[in-house]
Order: structure tokens, then sequence, then C-alpha cells
């Protein structure tokens, strides 16, 4: 069940104890490293969430598979999260801490979709002109690959969807000979 509230603040909780710790940047790389985790492998978050497996059987299992990866810190927060019951949270808590991270850093997260992969100089030229043209000086950059664009890309800066693909160029000129746009002019 989904709930951001409770995750926003265990993330809140995470982040003011790692400020206070002076660790924050080696508690975000562990939080990255289970976000990899929890998206590569699914076993491993529907453990999580099983009601069957007991509390100290899970926290076994979690000990095993990130001993010597994540900090103290880490450790003890995900040991928290399996004593209150609340470890079937974690793929929200921690994209509530990367999200939270990156606002307290200023950091922006930009969504680069092709039709191909792209090369990384055409990465670092985005980047570049993201950083020229806009107030954003930190960005991240994400990349996915979807065939069905056929070419071109689309771009996500925050709330704003750049479409120059060619998949939306074809669905604008089905729209108009559906429509029949020009029939009347030609008349």
């Amino acid at each position: 069940m989904s709930n951001p509230r409770l995750a926003g603040r265990y993330a809140k909780s995470l982040i003011d104890f790692s400020l206070e710790q002076n660790q924050l940047d080696k508690v975000c790389q562990d939080i990255k490293m289970l976000q990899g985790l929890c998206i590569s492998n699914p076993d491993f978050v529907n453990m999580l969430k099983s009601p069957v497996i007991k509390s100290d059987k899970k926290e076994k299992i979690v000990e095993a598979v990130i001993a010597g990866r994540v900090g103290d810190i880490t450790i003890t927060f995900l040991k928290l999260l399996i004593n209150k019951a609340r470890e079937y949270n974690l793929p929200e808590i921690i994209n509530a801490f990367i999200e939270q991270y990156n606002e307290l850093n200023n950091i922006h997260i930009i969504k680069l979709t092709t039709a191909v992969p792209v090369s990384d100089a055409l990465k670092d030229s985005i980047v570049n002109k993201i950083k020229s043209d806009t107030a954003y000086q930190k960005i991240e950059l994400e990349t996915s690959v979807k065939d069905e664009l056929i070419g071109g890309f689309t771009l996500e800066i925050g709330d704003t969807l750049i479409d120059a693909s060619i998949l939306k160029d074809l669905n604008e000129v089905k729209k108009q000979f559906l429509n029949n746009e020009y029939v009347h002019n030609i008349r």
C-alpha cells in the first residue's frame, strides 16, 4: 500500500540524522545503491513486503545482502524499519529520500528519452545547453530509449515536457486527417 506521507517522514528523519552526523553524501550513496538493488531485484522487494517472512528473518536477509556495502547509519535505519514493521515501504522511502536530497542540494533531474541510445558527448552537450539556458546548475541526466518514438527525443525538465519526436509529428498529421481540417479549404 502506498503511503507517501510516511515515506516522506522517514526520509526526512534519515536526512536530518545524516546531516547531524556529517554523513549525508555517504548515506545518499547507500540509498542509491539500495534503489538499484530494489529495481534490479524484485525478489528482494517481495521479501520485504511478504507477511509470511518474520521480521528477524528479514533482518538477517537484509544484513546478508548489504553486508560491507553500506554504512552504519544506513544499516541502523534499515533495522529500525524492520523493527517498526515498515520495511515494505522501503522503495517509497528511498524515492522520497532521493527527492528530498536533490531538493536540499538544488539538484535537478532531467529525463531524456530517445529512439536510439545517445553518446556521452551528446549528453554532455544537452546538459551544457540546459545549464546555459536555465538557472539549473546541478543537473542529473536520466536517459531512456523508446523505439516507438521512431526518431527525435522527448525532454522532461521539471514540469515541462519538450516533445520533438517523429511519433508526435505523425500523431498530429493523423489527427489532421481524421478531423479533415483541410477539406473545407480545398473547395
